[in-house]
């Protein structure tokens, strides 16, 4: 799934493009694509981009009089559409402006989660602080409210945004924090370290995708675990290892963050630090 890196470069790519641009006509393509309907979409016609923002996972299409909210879930991208096909494939969402170009939200799977709301402030309802704004006074308050794992602590967007999968692995590699430490007992300090790792990890993501003209795959993006269990760490040379749930992967160097000891492979794992 896209995280904050991915979605801010793309956002800025698309303000870069598209701003000024006047809607002609909103179309909702799939019976699955309004997840809100008030305001009217319609209410959006005639009026020009001022440009397209995120919040969390969200991006922000913003009309001035009213604001889309799109989430692309796994397989969701919104690309310019240069064919305009009367039913494209895997297609959610068209906006057709004046100019005759038009963005096209697709979703290349069978989950079709991805959607459309027409009220960003329903979209955006209970995420966290942002995850590359949050400082560490704030989050060690946050870890002591919400005590859990460390990795699902990043993932859960309630408690900070933009972060998913991939960068919760990276970041508790860059912090050189066992993903399953428990964030109550990190305290500031931890807190500084995970801080830094959100900034490190967030600007070296943000660099490669402003250096794309489009969204990167989720190969692509650049990390020192994620997605490399079985091959050494570029850090310390150890092999990286995986605790495997059944819909994501935990990734991390045993070498760099847990003491040398490997993760139980399983959702009772005893906490290490």
């Amino acid at each position: 799934m896209p995280e904050l890196p991915e979605l801010q470069a793309h956002a800025e790519r698309l303000t870069a493009a598209w701003s000024g641009a006047v809607l002609e006509r909103f179309a909702a393509l799939s019976v699955t694509a309004m997840k809100t309907v008030v305001p009217d979409p319609a209410g959006a016609h005639g009026q020009r981009l001022v440009a397209v923002g995120r919040r969390g996972k969200y991006l922000l299409i913003d009309f001035g009089v009213l604001t889309f909210a799109v989430h692309l879930m796994q397989g969701g991208r919104l690309k310019p559409d240069a064919r305009q096909a009367p039913r494209p494939k895997n297609a959610i969402a068209r906006w057709r402006f004046t100019d005759g170009r038009a963005l096209l939200l697709t979703e290349a799977g069978r989950e079709h989660r991805a959607g459309v709301w027409t009220d960003p402030v329903v979209a955006t309802a209970g995420l966290g602080p942002e995850a590359d704004q949050v400082r560490t006074a704030e989050l060690a308050e946050l870890f002591a409210a919400h005590p859990m794992r460390l990795h699902g602590f990043l993932r859960d967007q309630a408690c900070i945004a933009g972060l998913g999968r991939r960068l919760a692995n990276e970041v508790c590699h860059r912090a050189g924090l066992s993903p399953f430490a428990p964030t109550a007992r990190l305290g500031p300090p931890g807190a500084e370290r995970v801080v830094a790792a959100i900034g490190a990890c967030v600007a070296e993501g943000l660099a490669y995708e402003r250096g794309r003209a489009d969204m990167s795959s989720s190969a692509e993006r650049p990390g020192a675990v994620h997605g490399r269990a079985g091959q050494p760490c570029p850090v310390c040379g150890g092999t990286v290892r995986a605790v495997t749930y059944a819909s994501y992967t935990v990734n991390y160097c045993p070498s760099c963050q847990t003491g040398g000891k490997v993760l139980a492979d399983n959702t009772t794992s005893r906490f290490l630090r």
